[in-house]
């Protein structure tokens, strides 16, 4: 399981516009990415596909959020964690933009 931590720079939070692109981006991959504010516990994480489900999680500008992801077959092979990585990676850059901006 590979977990990195954002900021968020969209300016009102994760409101419907910042969301929808967020949630968009994740329901392209292949694997499963919760989400959750930094201080809740991780079984209080939510879908990060799911738009409902990140405007819930009420994400103010300046606050951090815990992504996880785990590849399927992780841990089988040489590299299986890759996918996991790069697409924590692009995540964490959408969110550390000001999607409202754009």
């Amino acid at each position: 399981m590979h977990e990195r931590k954002a900021v968020i720079a969209s300016r009102v939070g994760l409101h419907a516009r910042p969301a929808g692109i967020f949630a968009e981006a994740v329901g392209e991959l292949t694997i499963e990415v919760p989400i959750a504010l930094e201080d809740n516990a991780a079984e209080d994480a939510m879908d990060a596909s799911s738009i409902l489900s990140l405007m819930s999680l009420g994400a103010a500008n300046s606050d951090i959020v815990i992504l996880r992801a785990e590849a399927e077959g992780e841990g089988e092979g040489e590299g299986e964690g890759a996918v996991a990585v790069a697409a924590l990676g692009a995540l964490i850059t959408l969110l550390e933009t000001d999607l409202d901006a754009e």
